[in-house]
Order: C-alpha cells, then structure tokens, then sequence
C-alpha cells in the first residue's frame, strides 16, 4: 500500500465549510474499498486541508473526488513517502500537530539527497527542545515536503528549522 497527499483549498475558508469537506471526504472513502484515510489537518484559517490516503490504487481516490471540487480546488493525489515515523504508530495514536510547514524542495534534491539530509540534520532538533518534530510527508516527486510539530508558538518552530538548516516556503499554525 502506498500513502498519497489530497491538499483542498475550500472555496470558502470556513470552519463549516472544512467540517463538510472532511466529512465529505471520509464518506465518499468509504465507498472506496481499499483506501483508508490516515490523517487530515487543517489550517487554523481553513485556507487549505492536507489529507493522507492509503490505497494500493490511486485511482479509487481519483475517482472518489468529484464531489469535493463543489466545496474545494482539490489538488492530488500525490504519492508520498513517510519519513521520521511509523504509519501504524500514526494509525493507533492520531499524534495531532499544531504546526506544518510546508517546503518546496529545490529541482535539484533527489530522494535520497533528501533523506540523507533529513538523516544528518534531525539530530539538530534537539537545539530546539521546546519543539517535537513528528512527523514529515515528502512528494515521492520530491516537489515539497510536510513537516508536522508540537511547538509552543510560530517562533519555535522557525527556530527548530533553522536548527536543521531547511527553509520554510509556507507555516500553518494549524486547527485543533
């Protein structure tokens, strides 16, 4: 099974209209056989809903996404890869984050540039001990990736990626 990204950018960002969107989402999977909805998080704007599917097919999720577009611009599915976690961890604990940052990975970052780097900075979170990393989703692409964190404020988190030396493109303090 393969884990891929859905992005939905409400076309009025709403705490109702994310509610719709994510319970839209979750009906409309389980008609989906073979496709389990892992985790969604929301922007504490409602500007924009990350979700992470498993399926081994992506098309039962393509095909599942015509009733969104009424509510959202929908973007997806990519396939990403979980990094610096385990998906049946994820599963059983639904470890919820306050923050994501999104980064846009240069053209010229391979996969394995990418973990190698990710191996060699995560040991320079612990500058930063105020913030946990949970969690990150890269685009197999390597176009972007999604790190999730516990952190008091904005501020941490920008420190813990300074920390580990890797920008910020956009930070969702997300809703809880």
């Amino acid at each position: 099974m393969a884990l891929y990204l859905l992005e939905f950018k409400p076309l009025t960002p709403q705490q109702e209209e994310a509610q719709q969107i994510l319970a839209l989402l979750a009906q409309q999977l389980e008609q989906a056989e073979g496709a389990e909805l892992i985790e969604s998080q929301v922007a504490g704007d409602y500007s924009i809903i990350f979700s992470i599917i498993e399926t081994e097919d992506p098309q039962l999720i393509t095909g599942q996404l015509e009733p969104l577009q009424a509510l959202a611009q929908v973007a997806g599915p990519d396939q990403v890869r979980l990094v610096g976690a385990d998906l049946e961890d994820i599963k059983k604990l639904k470890q919820e984050a306050n923050y994501l940052v999104e980064w846009d990975i240069p053209a010229d970052i391979s996969m394995d540039q990418y973990l190698a780097r990710k191996k060699a900075n995560s040991p320079k979170y612990a500058q930063v001990p105020e913030v946990s990393f949970l969690r990150t989703y890269v685009r197999e692409d390597t176009a972007k990736c999604l790190c999730f964190y516990d952190a008091p404020d904005r501020d941490a988190v920008v420190r813990a990626r300074q920390a580990v030396s890797t920008p910020i493109d956009r930070l969702f303090k997300l809703a809880i």
